[in-house]
């Protein structure tokens, strides 16, 4: 009897070990690898907890998210990961970090041509790349389309970050997509042809360059305008808001190009149910309110009430082509910008 009882007293704490909050592999949690700032996204993590019971381990990698997952293998802790920019998912899928979540939910909640085909990738919020422009020196719609960009009238007036940016990488993959290479390398030609300056900065230099008259129009994320306008701590950032028309190129067309930040579950994940649920969280009309107000973009599903400030800039008709095939489009984008000597470029040249 006592060899017995001690064979349920080593079994029962086994299970009881099993069952700890430290288990390597708990039930009750989920471990997220973020390139985003953990104060814009720990909100949306706590609506996550609060709905489901789940905890969520943030762990925020600036750099390397990529070298980290491969180097870890199969005994990463990460069950899924979270990045901006189509380039940066496409290339999470590329480097076979990633395994397929499969979803009625997601499938209902997010359009198709923001997914990933075989399911990798899961675009959460999307940001537009606009043309801001001058109040004062453009006049309305003397700028509407990207095309518009190399147009003669446009020499000397654009500021714009480096070509080689994914931002931009994105969207001159995407002219690629619609238009086709050459006549992509001769709109990117143009536009080099047009710049006030050589391409620097980040998208508020763009538009501090306006406010001080260094060009007219420049390229942005539209949250840039969003956390310029609202920018208590630099208040001479809202005076660069202030002096900008938001432009979204294409709407006879095409329409705007747009990115996004977006998710996935890795290949190592130990808790897959529990990543899944993220996922399916992150794509429900509170996480998208939250997320999507937090930098100011836009939600992802339809019908989710946007910011106010996000609003104000009023409706705006979206490209749909489908953000895999941008991708595809991205090396040819990058080799373009090398061939050209878009980043080494002075006004004119």
């Amino acid at each position: 009897m006592k060899a017995q009882s001690t064979i349920h007293t080593v079994v029962l704490a086994v299970i009881l070990i099993a069952a700890a909050p430290g288990a390597a592999v708990a039930s009750g949690e989920v471990n997220l690898y973020s390139t985003r700032q953990p104060d814009l996204i720990n909100p949306v993590l706590a609506g996550f907890t609060r709905s489901t019971g789940i905890k969520t381990n943030i762990v925020y990698v600036q750099k390397g998210l990529i070298e980290r997952l491969k180097a870890e293998g199969a005994n990463s802790p990460a069950d899924a990961v979270l990045t901006v920019d189509i380039g940066e998912l496409d290339n999470l899928k590329k480097a076979a970090v990633l395994q397929p979540v499969i979803s009625p939910i997601l499938k209902r909640s997010i359009p198709a041509h923001l997914t990933d085909p075989q399911g990798l990738w899961y675009a959460l919020t999307m940001r537009a790349r606009i043309l801001m422009a001058s109040k004062e020196r453009v006049k309305p719609g003397e700028v509407a389309t990207y095309e518009d960009l190399a147009k003669p009238s446009m020499r000397g007036r654009i500021c714009i970050r480096s070509g080689k940016h994914e931002y931009n990488i994105s969207l001159i993959a995407s002219v690629i997509a619609h238009n086709g290479l050459e006549k992509a390398r001769e709109w990117l030609d143009g536009v080099k042809m047009n710049l006030a300056r050589k391409p620097q900065g980040n998208d508020r230099a763009g538009a501090k360059g306006i406010y001080e008259g260094a060009c007219d129009v420049a390229v942005a994320n539209t949250y840039y305008m969003g956390l310029m306008t609202t920018n208590e701590k630099q208040p001479e950032q809202k005076a660069w808001a202030a002096a900008i028309r938001v432009v979204f190129p294409n709407q006879d067309g095409r329409g705007t190009h747009v990115n996004v930040s977006g998710a996935g579950m890795t290949k190592s994940a130990k808790n897959t149910d529990n990543a899944r649920q993220l996922l399916e969280y992150l794509s429900g009309d509170e996480a998208q309110s939250l997320y999507a107000r937090q930098n100011y973009e836009y939600p992802v599903k339809a019908g989710v009430e946007l910011d106010p400030v996000v609003r104000s800039w009023g409706p705006f008709k979206a490209d749909a082509i489908g953000l895999a095939d941008i991708a595809k489009q991205r090396s040819a984008a990058a080799r373009l910008v090398d061939q050209i000597g878009f980043d080494h470029s002075t006004p004119g040249s």
